[in-house]
């Protein structure tokens, strides 16, 4: 089996994309999906991302994590393929596409891509933490000394003693003024820290406006990988209009071949 696949980045958060509007890619191939994102004896990834037709959108996107399954919503993967799409000639500078938790819009100027994620009608609030799902669920929680905070054996703790088999992603968060937060994420799936997560980084604003933590509705987010910006509007029951905004650019392109 050969083809043509592309690699992209969103703030660190890396993924294989792979134009299959022919319908050439054995999707149950959970084996395949796992060695393309294998860092070591594939292409390396923390996931893969199929670009499909749909019959009344501009395209449709199938969502893989690095473990070869099918995912919920991934925002940094959803920037990176409307940008994919533009350079395929799919569309322009806006966009309709149907993800795995419904229809999204996107616009495109430059390396920016703007991304409308779905409303959120309830944010979880605990002692110690907050609960939102964002398209995927997050779990979020502030710390202290986040640079040298060990998320990869907390996360991996909460994630298995807190949710489960089916888990949830785990976000640490910190304050750095201004309503700047840093962030850093354990992800379900990826089964360790990402240089950022879209869907997390959304979830922690939320939490934070929720909490009364931050009062705008524009909040600036420091990953590992780079800075996104959160936008959104406070309603009566919940939260819509909701954009996560930053860039995303393709790295390289390839023929991936079996032989």
């Amino acid at each position: 089996m050969e083809f043509t696949f592309y690699k992209y980045q969103g703030t660190g958060n890396d993924f294989v994309l792979i134009d299959n509007r022919q319908q050439f890619f054995p999707k149950n191939n959970t084996k395949l999906v796992r060695q393309l994102c294998d860092r070591k004896f594939g292409i390396g990834a923390d996931g893969l991302i199929l670009l499909e037709l749909h019959p009344t959108a501009n395209f449709s996107m199938v969502y893989y994590n690095a473990d070869g399954n099918l995912s919920s919503m991934c925002g940094n993967g959803g920037r990176c393929i409307a940008h994919f799409a533009k350079q395929l000639g799919i569309i322009k500078t806006n966009a309709t596409f149907e993800a795995v938790d419904g229809l999204h819009q996107a616009t495109i100027k430059g390396n920016t891509i703007s991304l409308k994620m779905n409303d959120v009608n309830k944010v979880y609030i605990d002692e110690d933490h907050s609960f939102v799902h964002t398209g995927s669920p997050h779990h979020v929680q502030l710390v202290s000394g986040l640079d040298t905070y060990n998320v990869f054996a907390e996360g991996k703790s909460i994630r298995n003693a807190r949710y489960g088999k089916e888990g949830a992603n785990i976000n640490f968060v910190e304050s750095n003024g201004n309503d700047i937060f840093s962030v850093r994420t354990y992800e379900r799936g990826v089964e360790d820290e990402t240089l950022s997560c879209g869907t997390g980084v959304t979830a922690v604003a939320l939490a934070l406006y929720e909490t009364g933590l931050t009062s705008t509705n524009e909040v600036t987010l420091k990953t590992p990988g780079g800075m996104l910006q959160v936008t959104f509007d406070k309603t009566a029951t919940g939260y819509k209009n909701i954009w996560l905004i930053g860039p995303a650019k393709q790295v390289y392109k390839g023929i991936w071949s079996d032989e």
